[in-house]
């Protein structure tokens, strides 16, 4: 296609705020091609993601590990019902003061800077696991691999949909959720053959090759050019870009439009304009997203996932159990990212909050109505404790539990797991980007603190079907929330879509 035949094109598409053309031009256009399916991009996301490898792989740490400190013989590091619940939960405690740093760290680092940061904290975390004599040393480990993740978890996402071609920012935006839940999935396989030959230590220093691997390839990596031209680096931004594109492709006029985008936001977010739609609507969307995705309980069905399965009773043993919703996880976010930008958003968090709410509502039925001799449940016996007792399934019913669970993930893992860190990177708006990021991981996991800390309790109290029911009415909520609120961002620029925000627009999302 020569140069003269794409100029109105061209000049259409920069007037509506397209960065690129639309679907019918885009198999024709090489240079687009070109830059869609640079490696270097790649790299770089992938260099990125290995901090949520080591966020998935430690947000999991304590369901092979709790089992283990419960029968330990060295009454400093046994664990019993009161202090288990601390080191299962006190993570998410130490993951929300990771993202009240990073509304800081965001904006005076930069992305790249602040996810190289994380690796401080979480090596010295998992040197305390493995070195750990006594409780203190557990909790603290615990408290900053959770402040490492708190901060991964606000920074990456964001470097990446700031980094990422819009062609494949949805999958691109899916890999963080991928590669975390990649890493929790090694934590169980690695707790099962660690606790045959060695010493439950050792899933500690397993720990630390993620982290160590991820510094080093981001030394070599650039920084985001919105990042770059915020802090007047435009040399630097222009070559940041042209390293994640391409040489040979139009990454010049991408550059231009970034580069006025960013003019238009140079300021600092001041109170006052925090009156503003298109400030507000955005943070209020992507905190309540962050909320709603933590109350649907994932987080305490995944840190208490083993001693879950020991007290319904299902028919594998609970870490194969573990292990196999592991696989459904990757699997389901692995099509999430395949279909993210083809798809839609919107379509796959309704499909999503559908799948977590039949699944949350058929455990709970379950452990109601089913007898005590058939899901092996005892009325005096405490979730902890079960987890010490040998599971003896007596009936082929006990694969409901198992089913519901491997159906809940299944579907958070589709929509509700990787979208929300997704939107949360794309609407938001540069100049509150950092902050806002940040603001929004503090809400999601001093909810998950809250519900990690009081679900043992309430399983107590109450019994293991009453957390269930909840969560299923938080599916239901979520759902109302996606019609309502979320708005749809497939295939749209970041300036598209801050350019909605500002006018009201919906032409500029079609």
């Amino acid at each position: 296609m020569e140069r003269g035949d794409r100029e109105p094109l061209v000049r259409k598409t920069s007037s509506s705020y397209h960065t690129f053309p639309e679907s019918t031009a885009r198999r024709l256009d090489t240079e687009y091609l070109r830059s869609l399916h640079n490696k270097r991009l790649y790299l770089a996301v992938f260099a990125a993601v290995l901090g949520n490898f080591s966020f998935g792989f430690a947000l999991v740490y304590p369901s092979p590990v709790i089992p283990a400190l419960e029968a330990h013989p060295n009454p400093a590091l046994r664990l019993d019902q009161h202090t288990a619940p601390w080191f299962g939960s006190v993570f998410t405690l130490g993951a929300a003061a990771g993202g009240l740093s990073t509304m800081l760290l965001n904006d005076c680092l930069g992305r790249k800077l602040s996810i190289m940061f994380s690796a401080l904290p979480s090596a010295l975390g998992y040197a305390l696991l493995a070195g750990a004599q006594g409780l203190w040393m557990l909790l603290l480990g615990r408290v900053l691999t959770g402040y490492a993740g708190g901060v991964t978890s606000a920074s990456i996402p964001v470097y990446i949909s700031e980094i990422s071609h819009p062609g494949v920012r949805g999958m691109l935006g899916a890999c963080p959720q991928i590669m975390a839940v990649l890493g929790s999935l090694v934590l169980y396989a690695l707790g099962k053959y660690l606790r045959l030959v060695l010493d439950w230590r050792w899933l500690a220093v397993a720990g630390e090759v993620p982290v160590l691997a991820m510094v080093l390839l981001l030394c070599f990596m650039p920084n985001s050019p919105r990042f770059l031209l915020s802090q007047g680096k435009e040399d630097e931004a222009l070559g940041s870009l042209c390293w994640l594109r391409g040489e040979d492709t139009d990454y010049a006029r991408e550059y231009e439009q970034i580069k006025d985008s960013v003019r238009k936001q140079s300021r600092r977010v001041s109170c006052a304009e925090l009156k503003d739609p298109f400030l507000y609507k955005p943070i209020l969307i992507a905190g309540g997203m962050r909320f709603l995705q933590q109350l649907s309980g994932v987080t305490c069905i995944l840190v208490y996932l083993q001693p879950i399965f020991k007290k319904t009773s299902v028919i594998l043993k609970p870490e194969y159990d573990a292990a196999l919703v592991g696989l459904v996880r990757l699997s389901s976010v692995a099509i999430a990212a395949v279909s993210m930008d083809k798809a839609g958003r919107k379509i796959l968090l309704f499909v999503s909050a559908g799948v977590m709410l039949v699944s949350n509502l058929t455990m709970g039925l379950y452990i109601h109505f089913v007898p005590a001799s058939h899901n092996g449940t005892a009325a005096n016996t405490t979730l902890v404790s079960s987890a010490n007792l040998p599971a003896e399934p007596t009936n082929y019913i006990t694969l409901i539990p198992l089913l519901a669970t491997m159906f809940f993930i299944m579907g958070y893992a589709m929509g509700w797991g990787p979208i929300t860190w997704l939107l949360m990177s794309e609407i938001l708006p540069l100049k509150a980007r950092g902050v806002a990021s940040g603001l929004c991981v503090v809400v999601s996991w001093l909810t998950a603190f809250t519900l990690t800390q009081f679900f043992l309790p309430a399983v107590n109290a109450f019994g293991l079907e009453v957390p269930f029911l909840f969560f299923a009415v938080i599916s239901a909520g979520n759902i109302l929330f996606t019609g309502c609120c979320v708005p749809e961002t497939k295939g749209r620029s970041l300036e598209q879509i801050e350019a909605f925000f500002r006018t009201g627009r919906r032409s500029f999302l079609r």
